[in-house]
């Protein structure tokens, strides 16, 4: 299960990694996307106002599934950029729900000292909901990165993303998890940004090189029990 914070986190993290797992592996995933990602564009958070771009926003939710062929999700509102003035027991809850139903051993998120408030409580609430008691189902939580709230961390704080896990992807999967990205109509953006095309090969290529391979994306192994 992947539970991310917005729309378009799901590419940004993992796409290729979720295109290698679910074509070369069969593995069944399910995303769960929390957060409706737009609203924090304006001083104040008014639904009505961006009735037209968030009916936009879901649909390309669709768009980038296709483009990844990830199972099914579960799309929330909870408010962009705002999720610190939520209780963070809603946002377990949520999680919670989402992990009866679906009964994932592996949960990917968010890495904890992202830039992003709503990043960094859907880490600390993911964490929450899957304490390591017996009847816990979820043995493996891993962490990745997000380009534009990974990487914009000061560089004077401890929380830096050091990842131990990296995954070889092929030149097909990144080229899905781009195309992916390209669907979200409000979050894609021109080189030199992160999110870029450009970027995003560019940093596929950082890490491959770090590891020997062509490209690869890194994640943080937080804790698995066997």
């Amino acid at each position: 299960m992947i539970v991310v914070a917005h729309p378009d986190d799901e590419l940004l993290g993992l796409g290729a990694t979720l295109h290698k797992l679910i074509n070369e592996y069969n593995v069944k995933t399910h995303v769960v996307i929390l957060g409706e990602g737009i609203t924090s564009r304006s001083p104040k958070r008014d639904v009505k106002t961006w009735e037209k771009e968030l009916k936009i926003h879901r649909e390309n939710i669709n768009k980038a599934q296709s483009s990844i062929g990830y199972h099914s999700s579960s799309i929330y509102d909870f408010p962009d950029n705002r999720f610190d003035s939520i209780a963070l027991l809603d946002i377990i809850k949520v999680i919670e729900s989402e992990k009866e139903k679906f009964l994932p051993d592996v949960i990917f998120t968010h890495h904890g000292g992202d830039v992003n408030i709503d990043h960094q409580r859907t880490f600390e609430a993911v964490v929450t909901s899957c304490r390591p008691m017996v009847e816990e189902n979820v043995k493996t939580i891993i962490t990745f990165e997000t380009p534009s709230g990974t990487e914009w961390r000061s560089p004077t704080d401890p929380r830096h993303f050091l990842p131990n896990i990296f995954v070889s992807v092929s030149e097909n999967d990144l080229d899905a998890k781009i195309k992916g990205m390209e669907s979200y109509e409000y979050e894609r953006r021109e080189y030199p940004h992160p999110r870029s095309p450009r970027a995003l090969k560019i940093q596929a290529e950082r890490w491959g090189v770090s590891v020997g391979v062509d490209f690869a994306e890194a994640f943080c192994l937080i804790r698995s029990i066997n």
